[in-house]
């Protein structure tokens, strides 16, 4: 019964650290997107600007759950972080090129 367990948590390190970087893409990728896609709503919208940052900040929550649930759901990991971190600096870029709302 020869049970050596110092093999098992060095070959775990590599899930371990795959697992770390979807909840942080998932976490602050995911709520850097929200943000960055609510503000670029609320710039796009056609409507007064109060009911417009509503709308945009109402719409970031479904958003953050769905950007969230992907990321756990979603197989590889490059493709998580590429469009969730992609998406937020996308928005984010646009938000600032378009400028504030006249």
């Amino acid at each position: 019964m020869n049970n050596d367990r110092s093999a098992k948590p060095a070959a775990a390190w590599p899930g371990v650290a795959r697992m770390t970087a979807r909840a942080f893409t998932a976490l602050f990728g995911g709520y850097a997107a929200a943000a960055a896609l609510a503000s670029l709503l609320a710039r796009l919208l056609p409507i007064a600007p109060a009911e417009a940052s509503a709308w945009g900040m109402i719409l970031s929550f479904l958003a953050f759950a769905g950007l969230g649930l992907w990321a756990f759901h979603e197989r590889r990991l490059a493709i998580v972080a590429a469009a969730v971190w992609g998406s937020a600096l996308v928005a984010g870029a646009a938000v600032v090129l378009l400028g504030a709302r006249a």
